[in-house]
């Protein structure tokens, strides 16, 4: 049953400190690598908020209470010269009423930094307390069910639940204070008191192009309303995924039903679908390319959403919505970075590549580290997620961090980095969930069909030849890797879950073996597909 939670046991203050430093960290703290936010040379990787000042040398990690156990972890992240606005989830897999399941995702809050991250403030779901209707939270009040926009009042659901209105995106103006969230069915928030009270933000019905207060307009606010076909209105436009707020100023909101754009800060709109000449009208992710002079390029991913003759690939704008130009048909893509003319977009193919300012396209989707080219990518990893710091770009995936400083030609790979001896962890890390040993192998469990790729853990004090054994239960070797040239320091074997025939071993328990020239380890590995 999916969990319902009422806001009036939700009400708290507007904000809570949350910590007041950022503390040392192994490394990066998980290696699927969702959302990246960069500011000159720092890069911000979640889903547990790291932070690099160096290139990598050496991590940082907020040791904020709502992350702390890794229960939640980073959806959405802004990062701005020292302004840092972070949006918090949680995800959960909830029993429908046919037996089946549904994945759940749900707010867990913003985090705030005015100081690059070394204090912290939560900014909480709830409304106000004084039940004001016109200020809400990232969630309403029960009584928030009439909007006034322009000459009319809009009845509106409120949305007094958590589950399917996360912090998808977030975007903010350091300079203004002013604040925007994209929550899917609590659609576009914003908020101009740094996050202590929000304002529901009214988009164009599905079937409208364009939307303003003076044409005095009466249309229900909130999802498949009750009493009116879905063929006519099904307020797809209402489920926002993307903002952003460009270099002039204008807001780009994307949402299951297109892309929309407001110059007056949210009060006019202009709706684009696919009649328009996206590709498809489910929005997931705006990017701006700054042109110097030029009128900033406005990036969209399209997926398909409802109607005919919708497709995957990117569209862009370079006129401010008049035109808009397409690539990448058929791909499935998530986020853009910029370089000057140089435009890198990841997809679920791999990575893109333009260096002529996206008229053509290469496609990159093996990462070998530069340093160490037995570390690389694993085969069919995702990208998710790129940024650009003053001298890097820097790609999320599946299977850790990879970053380049070439424009993409070579890479270093950056991983879990916990480290066998977890004594002096920051709080952050859970101690039951590290601990003390020769070696460890990682997922574990480990499933060869969705996770490709096992590796197993060791450290070396002098460099050597290193073998690797995989026995089943009953100590019988079935598959061994042997010449394997071990460096001084934190080494990995991995290991894709096959017999030395290359058949697929059954699922069950497993042990592993790294033989090196004076030790043996042993660790157990156990194989759920």
């Amino acid at each position: 049953m999916i969990r319902r939670i009422l806001l009036t046991a939700l009400f708290t203050c507007a904000f809570t400190v949350q910590a007041q430093t950022l503390v040392p960290s192994p490394g990066i703290l998980a290696n699927n690598i969702t959302n990246l936010g960069a500011s000159g040379e720092s890069i911000w990787a979640g889903p547990y908020l790291n932070v690099s000042h160096d290139g990598g040398i050496t991590w940082q990690a907020a040791n904020v209470e709502s992350l702390r156990g890794f229960d939640n972890s980073v959806y959405s992240l802004s990062v701005k010269d020292q302004s840092i606005w972070v949006g918090i989830g949680n995800q959960y897999t909830s029993t429908t009423d046919n037996n089946g399941s549904q994945t759940i995702n749900e707010p867990r809050g913003l985090l705030f930094s005015s100081d690059g991250g070394n204090s912290w403030l939560l900014r909480t779901t709830a409304p106000p307390s004084d039940n004001d209707p016109e200020t809400t939270g990232l969630i309403d009040n029960p009584n928030d069910t009439l909007i006034t926009y322009g000459s009319v009042r809009l009845s509106a659901l409120a949305v007094t639940v958590l589950p399917q209105s996360p912090p998808w995106d977030i975007d903010h103006d350091p300079d203004s204070g002013t604040v925007w969230v994209a929550g899917q069915l609590a659609g576009i928030r914003r908020s101009r008191d740094m996050g202590q009270t929000w304002e529901r933000i009214i988009l164009p019905p599905d079937t409208t192009s364009y939307l303003a207060p003076e044409l005095g307009y009466d249309f229900p606010f909130f999802v498949q309303p009750v009493g009116i076909p879905e063929a006519l209105f099904e307020g797809l436009n209402f489920q926002a995924f993307s903002v952003l707020v460009d270099l002039e100023g204008t807001v780009w909101v994307g949402t299951a039903g297109g892309l929309n754009r407001s110059e007056d800060g949210g009060i006019r709109w202009h709706h684009y679908t696919s009649e328009e000449g996206l590709l498809g009208n489910w929005v997931v992710s705006i990017e701006q390319q700054d042109r110097g002079s030029l009128r900033p390029a406005i990036w969209a991913t399209n997926w398909p959403g409802r109607g005919r003759n919708q497709r995957y690939g990117i569209s862009v704008t370079r006129d401010g919505g008049q035109t808009f130009q397409t690539a990448l048909h058929g791909e499935q893509c998530y986020d853009f970075a910029f370089d000057g003319p140089r435009i890198y977009i990841v997809c679920a193919r791999g990575l893109y590549r333009s260096n002529d300012d996206g008229v053509t396209f290469f496609v990159q989707n093996n990462f070998v580290d530069r340093n160490n080219p037995s570390r690389s990518s694993r085969e069919g990893a995702s990208v998710y997620s790129v940024a650009v710091t003053d001298n890097a770009v820097w790609i999320g995936s599946q299977d850790g961090l990879f970053k380049s400083t070439d424009q993409g030609n070579s890479w270093e790979i950056f991983r879990t980095e916990i480290p066998l001896d977890p004594s002096g962890l920051a709080s952050i890390i859970p101690a039951d969930r590290v601990p003390q040993v020769s070696t460890y192998a990682y997922p574990n469990p480990f499933s060869p069909s969705s996770d490709r790729l096992i590796r197993i853990r060791y450290d070396l004090e002098n460099s050597q030849e290193v073998t690797l054994r995989i026995y089943d239960f009953g100590m019988t070797v079935v598959r061994e890797i042997m010449s394997i040239s071990g460096l001084i320091g934190a080494n990995e074997i991995p290991w894709d879950g096959t017999d030395d025939r290359g058949l697929k071993l059954a699922n069950g328990p497993y042990f592993y073996a790294v033989q090196t020239d004076g030790e043996l380890f042993w660790g157990k590995i156990l194989i759920v597909d």
